[in-house]
């Protein structure tokens, strides 16, 4: 997991995937693009400029992702200060943004890195597979009072967050209607990422791989169940 957001992790570990969370050596773009490029950007920066261990299990995936917010062609990154995140709240207050949020998902396979001291540099002997996408939801904010503005700066739940709100925390009080995944607006797109998964020859619901034919497809008929690194797979007849 290339990212050091709490939340992000608490929805992996809710659907009980095992991860890992590794350094990156990346730096987040916060203008200069439309939101749904930015975003996608990011994240596969996090990909490549993760610092993954000199021997990765077998089978490994590095996810990253990015989010950002998007009211009336605005793009909201993180704020830096209280006064910031009043503005960005003041702006989203009584009206319709997008939150989009980029995933980059690479597949490592015989996975051997050069030294950390070459961050994102992949050994010769690494095949790998990188598959980028972004989800959009839309969310709608109720008209926010100036005390109440205030007083979710006091709370700093703000800090770290796209658009300067959270919505799984105090700012649930602030929507009046999401229009597509909610997860996507906590910072990590569920639907998405398992649509992403199996593209990369691995079903999250069933925690399986996928047999590949020629050409790259998957065979959604004979399957191999997926277990901790290490163990051996077995083939399931559907």
């Amino acid at each position: 997991m290339a990212s050091q957001s709490p939340r992000r992790h608490t929805l992996l570990r809710e659907l009980g995937i095992p991860y890992e969370v590794v350094p990156v050596h990346a730096r987040e773009e916060e203008e200069g693009a439309q939101a749904d490029a930015l975003a996608e950007r990011n994240a596969l920066a996090k990909v490549r400029g993760a610092i993954l261990p000199l021997e990765a299990p077998p089978g490994s995936f590095v996810l990253g992702t990015d989010t950002v917010v998007e009211v009336g062609g605005r793009i909201l990154g993180k704020p830096r200060s209280h006064e910031e995140a009043t503005r960005m709240l003041t702006l989203l207050s009584g009206r319709s943004h997008r939150v989009v949020s980029g995933v980059a998902l690479m597949r490592v396979s015989g996975a051997k890195r050069l030294a950390a001291s070459s961050p994102g540099a992949l050994g010769s002997e690494v095949q790998t597979q990188i598959l980028v996408d972004h989800a959009t939801t839309e969310v709608t904010f109720l008209s926010l009072g100036e005390e109440s503005i205030a007083a979710y700066i006091a709370s700093r739940e703000w800090v770290g967050k796209a658009g300067g709100y959270a919505v799984q925390g105090l700012a649930a009080l602030f929507v009046s209607r999401i229009e597509g995944e909610y997860s996507n607006v906590v910072g990590l797109p569920l639907c998405l990422l398992a649509r992403m998964f199996r593209e990369a020859g691995f079903d999250l619901l069933e925690r399986r791989w996928l047999a590949t034919l020629e050409g790259g497809r998957y065979n959604t008929r004979t399957l191999k169940a997926a277990g901790p690194p290490g163990t051996e797979d077995r083939e399931v007849e559907r």
